[in-house]
């Protein structure tokens, strides 16, 4: 890949996680802007709006930060575990998720299992559907590579806003971290094979 696509890639998901922050500012945070539109502030709502948007490009660099953590770690994995490197992958995103339920729901007081349940079956039902199109457009053995980053890597990342108090950072965090990570990820083998 050259610097020249890298740099395309790196900004395109900059736009994606900073838009889909802002997006998703506006459906979970909706009390930020009615203070500001309430009466109209307009230095106030512009604002709020670079607020949301700097969050989008934290996100989105956290988000590459991973991926290409994500990619040396796979190099390394795939070296020292050879064949049993998907088997690991496999295991990983199994404890993740089982963690993503089990340890969340003990933490939390007095809460129900199934947010964090569904929580976690739709992270998997997602990564499951970019791990899909990924083996679809490269080969059938990215299948379980991908759904490891999707699964795995995203939540590590995930991880700060996972601490917080309330959800409303949970859920901000999560939509455009996803989304980066499957851009990027279904990005990749598209610039590396045009430079073939």
């Amino acid at each position: 890949m050259t610097s020249r696509k890298w740099v395309r890639m790196f900004l395109t998901t900059l736009l994606v996680g900073a838009v889909l922050t802002l997006f998703t500012s506006f459906v979970v945070k909706p009390d930020s802007y009615l203070r500001v539109l309430q009466p109209l502030q307009l230095s106030e709502l512009l604002g709020v709006l670079l607020f949301f948007l700097g969050f989008g490009l934290i996100f989105s660099v956290i988000s590459q930060m991973g991926f290409f953590a994500y990619l040396t770690v796979n190099q390394f994995g795939l070296g020292v575990f050879r064949s049993f490197w998907p088997t690991i992958q496999a295991f990983l995103v199994a404890f993740t998720l089982f963690d993503l339920i089990y340890f969340r729901y003990r933490a939390a007081e007095e809460a129900s299992v199934w947010p964090f349940l569904w929580t976690a079956l739709t992270i998997l039902l997602f990564s499951l559907i970019v791990a899909w199109v990924k083996a679809k457009e490269t080969n059938e053995k990215a299948f379980t590579p991908a759904l490891f980053f999707m699964v795995v890597v995203t939540t590590v990342e995930w991880v700060p806003a996972l601490r917080a108090e309330g959800s409303d950072y949970v859920w901000l965090m999560i939509i455009p971290l996803f989304a980066c990570n499957a851009y990027q990820l279904l990005l990749l083998h598209r610039l590396t094979a045009k430079s073939t």
